[in-house]
């Protein structure tokens, strides 16, 4: 299992090397991994594509709390 903390770092690496792109290179990363067969990577890249949609928010979400 892959730590959230790896995540966060792919999520941000992506997010720096591709900007608002970013989380559509993670969907095109998980695609090639789901046609390939490895359920393990395409959760692992679910998972990037999710934490680089939360690093691009522009504003919290209905009833989230905010620091």
């Amino acid at each position: 299992m892959i730590e959230d903390t790896d995540i966060w770092r792919a999520a941000n690496l992506l997010v720096k090397m591709h900007g608002a792109n970013a989380a559509i290179v993670a969907a095109q990363r998980a695609d090639e991994l789901l046609a390939e067969g490895d359920m393990d990577g395409l959760e692992v890249w679910k998972r990037i594509a999710q934490a680089t949609e939360q690093f691009l928010r522009n504003k919290p979400e209905d009833g989230e709390a905010v620091n």
